[in-house]
Parts: C-alpha cells; structure tokens; sequence
C-alpha cells in the first residue's frame, strides 16, 4: 500500500498538508451544497418525475438516512482497510450516483441513488475529518483545520442557493446534482498525492453482525423521530423509535462481548469525549426543531421563495464560517470549555430574540437572532470536534470521527420531533381558539391541521374570510415558533452550565503538551486504563 508519510508526532504540518486540507474542504463542501440545493429543484423535477406525496418525502429523507445509519460503520472501516482508500472509493462512488441521480428517469430511480449518495457521503465524512488527525499532529494546527474543515459546511449553506439558482436558470434540475462530479473527480486526482494514508497497523475485519444491528438501531430510530415530527405522536412512530432503541440495546452488548468491536465503547470513559458528544447532541437538537421553524416561517409567513429564503439567511451562515476558523486560535490562549460555553449562551441569546418575532411584515428581528445563533454555533461544533479527535487513540480516530456527525443528526432527528411537536401543540390551540365562527366544516378542520393547510383553505375562500384564516393562522404558528425557541434557549442555558463543570479540566490548546490533548492518553495507557 502506498503511503504518504505524515509529519511525526507534535511536528509541524508542512506545505503538503496544507494543500491536502484544501483537498478535503472539498467533498465537506459539496456535501453541504448538495442538501441546500435540492430545495431548489424540487419544484423542477416534482414537474418532470411526477412524484406522489410519500415519493417526496422520501427523495427529500432517504440522503440522511443512509447517511447517518453507515457513519459509524464506514468510520471503523477507515481504520482498518486505510482511510485515505475509503475515501477516494466513496469519491467514485459518490461521483457515479451523482451522475444517476441527475439523469434519473422516475421518482424511484431518484430516490435509490439519493440513497446511494447518503451511503457515499458516509464514507467521506469520517474518513476525511479523521485524515486530520494523521496529517495536523500538533494540537494547535489539527484545531484550526478541523475549523476549517467544519468552515466548510457553512460555504455550503453560502454558495448552495447562488449555484443552484444559477444552474435552474440555465439548466434542468439534474444539473444541480452534477456539482459532484467535477469535485470528485479533482479528489481523486489529488488525494493519492497530497492525503496520507493511515490504517490501524493490528486492524481486524468488520463485524458483519454488528454493522446489520447498527443499521437496525440507526434507520428505525431516525424514521420514527421524523414521522413524529411530521404526523406527531402516533403508534406506528412510536413504535419505531422503540425498535431502534431495543436494536440499540443489542447493539450495545455486542460491541462488549467482542476483542475487536465495530465501535470501541470504552471510549466513551474517557469523560472529554463523552461529554463533547452530549454536547453536540444536546445543541443541535435544540437549535435543530427552531431552524425547521425558521425555514418555515421565511416562506410561508414571510412569502420569500426557497431561493430567498437561503439568500436571507447566508450572512448568518458567513458569520458561522468565520467564527469557526477564529474560535482554534482564541483557544490557544482561553479553556476550550468557556469558549463553548460561551457559544451555547450566545445561541441562547439569539433564541430569546427569536421569541420576539411576530407575524408582522419584517425580517430584521428573525436575522439578528439567526446571526447571533449561528455565531454561537462555531465554537459549539468546532471545539468539541477537536475534544472528540483528540481523546481518542490515533488508530480509532475514523470511529471517533463518525460520532459526532452521528451525534448531530441524531440531535436534529429528536429536535425536530419534539419542538416541532411542541409547535404544533401551541398552533392548534391557538387557532381552534380563534377562526372564524362562519367558517365552513372542512376549512376549519384544514386550517387547524397545520399553516400550510391553512393556506391551501384560504385559496378557497371569498377575500376577507380569507384573510383572516390566514392571518390567524400565521399568528398562531408564530407563537408555536416562539414557544418553541423559549424552549431551546432554555435548553442552552443550562447545557452552558454543565458544560463548564464537566470539562474544567480541559486546558487552553496553547499549553497542551506537544502531539498530544492535555487528557489524550498515550496509547499503552488507554489500554490499560480501559481494562480496569
């Protein structure tokens, strides 16, 4: 096996490393890109493929849930067969599904290479943010890539609605899949010459069964959390977010009887990585359910197009991708858990602002709090990403690297669900309390259903009957969003508080000792700390 040889423990990163970060900026880059436009095309190829309800929803779904359910799989599996193969084997494959999916002829054929593009996109993610820690051995270097690597996903969210914007103007919509193509192909160009490769030296093989428990676990848990989002508490959901937690379970007992699990659990004694994940998963799920309302509210409140609405939203999202490059530097000089901290209590503030918006005509109130949250979003997702990499033992950096991700969409999945659940709850009751008494049966069971059902009922109806559905509707779906915001900053708070607690422990980057986290353990010592 070729292999590129990295700088030597504590060393300092070369010109080859800094080209070979522009390099995974790349596929992190797409990968954001490719979720914001398809926003985009959905009107044009609803038009073309003629999907039914269910189909859209799966076109829309299936790319995360592939995604999330093979992270830590292929994570592990970058540890052993090499990180930097796994990568430019996810590029080819990437690459082919992005050329199917923009030619795809039926709803179906668009939903089986979306699902081969979150498979895909499973590989890349672990596989590059874990090529960090092979590549930026100092601890103060490896901080500020994985800032930049994390920048990436905000260029995304920046460059996704002016792309494919420009691309739907000229273009049909499978255009905007093509994006990944030319990216993929400079990949694999430049990988074998600027990545270096890495595997575990005593690797063994993957555990086939514990990869079918982890999918058992990971797919039901997601799809239940988003069916409760979309339809509330039922039985069916219910019932899958239970199946997934009793696969969990066995997930788990497996992973402890075995010499050579897919996904180590004793790192999770080591009170750094632990806690870094709660963090993440505890902050994305409380900003998550906000952002849906926010989306929401951009285009049916506010009446802005999706294309406008990613448009308002991309001086917060440059803010995000600022900060996340500055925040490694600060931390050279302050603890990484203030910093955090710090950003938790901002995302708290801008919360507490959004609880302030109404359904009047104005974006600036919403803006400010979607900068000052995404602002705090940075430290969150950078500082405890580097925590992550850092605690654990360099030949399980690829299953490291995949939790938080996993981490975050979990977050998201159990964030929508519930804040999404607790709006509705505020909606309904609210707007039971206030419609019209002259409005027919069918309207007013439409509009309570949910503001776009409201919306659809208020086309039917004569001007100012619908109207006032539809002011009421709005009204009452702003105060859902701003229950729910209260809610989160809540959360926040507290999550800031604990924060400081858990990992006061945690030095500045600037005093940790050279090659290693201030409590990243040398690798004999994990191993016999971990046996006790």
């Amino acid at each position: 096996m070729s292999v590129t040889s990295p700088p030597t423990p504590g060393g300092r990163a070369g010109k080859r490393e800094w080209l070979g970060l522009g390099v995974l900026f790349l596929p992190v880059l797409l990968l954001a890109l490719d979720n914001t436009v398809l926003f985009l095309a959905l009107p044009h190829l609803s038009a073309d493929l003629l999907p039914d309800g269910a189909e859209m929803l799966w076109i829309m779904d299936i790319y995360g849930f592939m995604m999330a359910g093979f992270l830590i799989t292929f994570g592990t599996l970058g540890d052993r067969i090499g990180r930097r193969r796994l990568l430019l084997v996810g590029a080819v494959a990437f690459g082919l599904a992005s050329l199917a999916a923009a030619y795809s002829t039926s709803a179906t054929m668009l939903i089986v290479t979306r699902a081969l593009l979150g498979i895909s996109a499973a590989t890349l993610m672990p596989s590059s943010l874990a090529l960090l820690s092979v590549m930026f051995t100092d601890r103060k270097q490896r901080a500020f890539a994985i800032g930049v690597w994390m920048a990436a996903f905000s260029g995304g969210a920046i460059l996704g609605p002016v792309v494919g914007g420009a691309l739907l103007e000229w273009f049909w919509w499978g255009s905007v899949f093509l994006l990944g193509v030319p990216v993929m192909v400079l990949l694999l160009a430049l990988g074998p010459v600027l990545l270096p490769e890495y595997r575990h030296p005593q690797a063994g093989t993957v555990d086939l069964r514990s990869v079918l428990l982890s999918l058992a676990a990971i797919l039901p848990f997601m799809y239940g959390f988003k069916e409760l989002a979309k339809d509330g508490f039922a039985a069916v959901p219910i019932l899958f977010v239970i199946l997934g937690v009793g696969f969990g379970l066995v997930f788990v007992r497996r992973q402890l009887s075995l010499a050579d699990p897919l996904l180590d659990l004793r790192l999770f004694t080591n009170r750094s990585f632990s806690t870094a994940l709660a963090i993440v998963l505890i902050g994305m799920a409380s900003i998550g359910g906000v952002y849906l309302f926010v989306t929401q509210y951009l285009q049916l409140v506010a009446g802005l197009s999706p294309l406008r609405a990613g448009l308002t939203l991309m001086p917060a999202a440059l803010i995000e991708m600022t900060v996340s490059v500055l925040i490694p530097l600060v931390a050279r000089r302050l603890p990484p858990p203030y910093l955090v901290a710090a950003g938790l209590l901002a995302m708290a503030a801008g919360l507490l602002v959004l609880t302030q918006v109404d359904s009047a005509p104005g974006l600036g109130l919403l803006l400010s709090g979607m900068v000052v949250v995404f602002l705090g979003t940075a430290p969150m997702m950078v500082l405890t990403t580097d925590m992550v990499i850092a605690t654990a033992p360099p030949e399980k950096a690829g299953s490291a690297a995949a939790l938080p991700e996993t981490s975050g969409e979990f977050g998201i999945a159990v964030g929508v669900a519930t804040l999404g659940s607790l709006g509705t709850v505020v909606y309904r009751n609210q707007v039971s309390d206030s419609l019209p008494a002259e409005l027919p049966p069918a309207a007013a069971e439409s509009a309570r259903d949910s503001l776009a059902g409201a919306m659809s009922a208020a086309e039917q109806l004569p001007g100012s009957l619908g109207a006032d559905v539809l002011d009421t509707a709005r009204a009452a779906f702003t105060s859902g969003f701003n229950v729910a915001a209260g809610v989160s900053a809540v959360l926040l708070i507290i999550l800031a508080g604990l924060t400081v607690t858990l990992l006061r422990h945690v030095r500045p980057l600037g005093e940790a000792s050279a090659g290693h986290a201030a409590d990243q353990p040398e690798p004999a010592a994990y191993e016999e700390r971990t046996k006790r």
